[in-house]
C-alpha cells in the first residue's frame, strides 16, 4: 500500500514495484487484491522517490503471533501502523517478526516483516498492546517463501473450527 507524498492518503492504494517506480492497482485495499486471486488492472505509475509507504493492511480482521511451540497469542489489529511510524512509547522494545496475510480462500497471498513492541513499563496485557508495525512491503509466496517455518501448519492451526479471512496475519 503507498500513497503519493503530495496527497497523504490514510488508507493509500495497492501498488507493485517495478525497479524505481511504483504502479497503482485497481483495488481498492491488498485484501481485497487478494480476494480477487492476486491479479488487477494496473493504473498511474509514480516514481519510487515520489511515494510513502503505509502498512500492507491496515485493519486486520485478526492477528496471531505464533510461539517456538505451534501455538499462538491475538494481538491488537487497532494497534497496527506503517513501517515507518513512530511509535511515542518511551522504553519500548521492538521484537521482528514475519506476517504471512492470508488471501484468497484462506490460502496465504503474501508475507510481510511486522515488528510487535514491547513496553515494560507498562503492566500486564497492554505491554504488548499498544502498537504492531507492518510492512512496507509484501511479497507474494512465488517470489519468496521466508525458510524454516511449516507455514501450511500455521495456517492449519489458525483455521481451525474457524474462517480465516483475506488481511488476516499470521506471525511468527
Amino acid at each position: 500500500m503507498f500513497s503519493p507524498r503530495e496527497h497523504q492518503l490514510e488508507r493509500g492504494w495497492p501498488g507493485r514495484i517495478e525497479g524505481d517506480r511504483v504502479i497503482q492497482l485497481a483495488a481498492q485495499t491488498l485484501q481485497s487484491f487478494f480476494t480477487g486471486g492476486g491479479a488487477a488492472r494496473e493504473h498511474a505509475e509514480y516514481p519510487l522517490a515520489d511515494v510513502v509507504f503505509l502498512a500492507p493492511v491496515l485493519h486486520p480482521p485478526a492477528v496471531r503471533i505464533f510461539d517456538q511451540s505451534g501455538d499462538f497469542v491475538f494481538a491488537n489489529p487497532a494497534a497496527i501502523q506503517s513501517a515507518d511510524h513512530e511509535i511515542g512509547v518511551p522504553g519500548a522494545e521492538p521484537v521482528e517478526r514475519v506476517a504471512a496475510i492470508i488471501g484468497a480462500g484462506g490460502a496465504i497471498g503474501g508475507f510481510t516483516p511486522l515488528v510487535e513492541w514491547f513496553a515494560p513499563r507498562l503492566h500486564g496485557a497492554k505491554a504488548r498492546d499498544f502498537a504492531l508495525s507492518l510492512g512496507p512491503v509484501v511479497t507474494t509466496p512465488d517470489e519468496h517463501t521466508p525458510p524454516g517455518v511449516d507455514w501450511d501448519r500455521l495456517v492449519a492451526t489458525a483455521a481451525e473450527n474457524t474462517h480465516l479471512y483475506p488481511g488476516d496475519l499470521l506471525a511468527v
